[in-house]
């Protein structure tokens, strides 16, 4: 792809750089950008960089928080002995869409898969074994992705907790094997909260 411009091939180069946008989709976001007022190219850019330089994560669960503590943390509401253990950010805002679930979340940050390096070290399972050893949880439910990587993670948590004889139960599979848990619709995702089955039923069916 031929520029005219080294500042337009540097724009394009480094909007081409996030995840799902090709050298041609970067092409027409930065040149969109042109197009329009210099301030909302201003606004986009002061709100990436207070994004980057403030953003903090939860001290309880991991999720990304504007302090170190997140609002479904903090909310009095909440079930705070009722953990859903989900491996990022996105997983958090697909099953708060949904409006079935009182309970608090554990972000992961990821899930085991020994082909892209990422080992239990690697994730925030720590702290989750450390809230269930301080005697504040009730119940786990798993509901990473029905994948390899997913079912691999959710065993291996599953015996770092098993000494210490708390519920423990995995979301319905109403969510199709393979699938990620952000595009499933809201309805069946709710439903898999819902109608959650134990952990140690889920080993056998498989």
């Amino acid at each position: 792809m031929e520029f005219s411009s080294k500042l337009l091939e540097n724009a394009v180069y480094e909007v081409s750089q996030l995840p799902g946008i090709g050298k041609r989709t970067a092409l027409r976001l930065v040149l969109h950008l042109l197009r329009q007022p210099e301030s909302q190219t201003k606004n986009l850019t002061t709100a990436l960089q207070h994004l980057r330089g403030e953003v903090k994560f939860c001290k309880s669960c991991h999720n990304i928080s504007d302090s170190q503590l997140c609002e479904i943390c903090s909310n009095p509401k909440r079930e705070e002995k009722l953990i859903c253990v989900v491996e990022d950010v996105r997983d958090v805002m697909a099953i708060e869409n949904t409006g079935q679930y009182r309970g608090i979340y554990h972000v992961l940050g990821g899930k085991i898969s020994p082909m892209d390096g990422v080992g239990p070290m690697d994730l925030n399972i720590g702290s989750l074994v450390e809230k269930v050893k301080a005697d504040k949880v009730e119940e786990i439910i798993f509901a990473l992705s029905s994948t390899m990587e997913g079912d691999t993670t959710n065993f291996y948590i599953f015996k770092q907790l098993e000494p210490y004889k708390i519920i423990t139960s995995t979301i319905a599979r109403g969510i199709s094997v393979g699938d990620e848990l952000e595009y499933a619709d809201e309805v069946t995702l709710g439903r898999s909260i819902l109608h959650r089955v134990p952990f140690e039923n889920s080993l056998r069916n498989d």
